[in-house]
């Protein structure tokens, strides 16, 4: 007994007619009879009671039409499931980010993803810079986002957008009426203390920092340093200095902090493995394709 048989005992035990289900199944009514007659032979009891005028199903020619439907409509859905998977179309992304697009790029970038492929599932996962590309060679995450490339040799960088720094200060701060400010005006406030990630290290992101003081003709007074941008806003927030961050970060505590931009530049690129596989992640590329990255504000 093989999948076609089934096939053909399905349509007749619907049509209850040789004729008519022979037309349907482009089989003449003789090798229908047969293939019939096989089964029922292979199974040792009748599925179906005829006469001349008449055929119908037996009780057990009844139990296994149902039966058979069912494995039918299953074979059909995990054969679908099997094809979705392998189209990416189901399927994981992990997905490596800096806090700054938390609440900016990224919900709108995931919204996309979930409305033209709504059964990939997205893992979040916050990445500190130094992290991106052991993570991603470690096979943690499957993409990142990121303010540096890559710089590991079996790894792919595509630029995506280009954003300002801004100087973040409380909405108290004397500076929180302005929207825009030139490097030297920074100069003005050589005196405040500032907290900001260690402009000490070898990230690309301290790199900038160090050059923006150094175009402002100052080194700044560090009150507290921290490489996680959430942590500065909170204590900018609280009044206990100003900083220095990509624009992006301005959609977090709104109405505690005022950001200021300043001519200062920062990138976002997406990072993933070269000759990665996963469909998934081709989808996800192909959503970051025709993605906007324009801050919404």
């Amino acid at each position: 007994m093989n999948f076609q048989q089934i096939q053909y005992f399905l349509t007749l035990a619907d049509e209850l007619h040789f004729w008519k289900t022979s037309e349907k199944v482009f089989i003449t009514q003789s090798a229908l009879s047969r293939h019939i007659q096989s089964m029922e032979q292979e199974l040792g009891f009748a599925l179906f009671e005829r006469d001349k005028r008449n055929v119908k199903l037996t009780p057990s020619g009844e139990f296994l039409r149902d039966q058979y439907a069912k494995l039918l409509a299953d074979y059909d859905s995990v054969t679908r499931r099997a094809s979705l998977i392998a189209s990416g179309e189901i399927g994981a992304i992990r997905i490596g980010h800096p806090a700054s697009i938390t609440f900016s790029v990224l919900p709108d970038l995931l919204l996309a993803l979930h409305q033209q492929h709504p059964h990939i599932v997205a893992h979040m996962m916050e990445v500190d810079a130094a992290d991106v590309d052991p993570f991603l060679q470690s096979h943690r995450i499957d993409i990142a986002f990121n303010r540096e490339t890559a710089k590991a040799k079996d790894l792919v960088s595509s630029h995506l957008m280009t954003e300002n720094f801004a100087l973040v200060v409380p909405a108290q701060h004397r500076f929180a009426g302005k929207r825009e400010l030139k490097l030297k005006d920074l100069y003005k406030l050589k005196d405040e203390e500032f907290v900001l990630p260690a402009l000490n290290g070898k990230s690309e992101h301290a790199s900038q920092l160090r050059a923006i003081f150094q175009e402002a003709g100052f080194d700044p007074i560090i009150h507290a340093e921290s490489d996680f941008g959430v942590t500065l806003l909170g204590l900018v927030a609280k009044g206990l200095g100003i900083s220095i961050m990509p624009i992006s970060y301005a959609h977090h505590l709104k109405h505690e902090i005022h950001f200021i931009k300043i001519p200062p530049t920062s990138g976002l690129l997406a990072l993933w493995r070269e000759g990665d596989a996963n469909p998934a992640l081709q989808i996800f590329l192909q959503v970051i394709a025709g993605f906007d990255f324009k801050l919404k504000r």
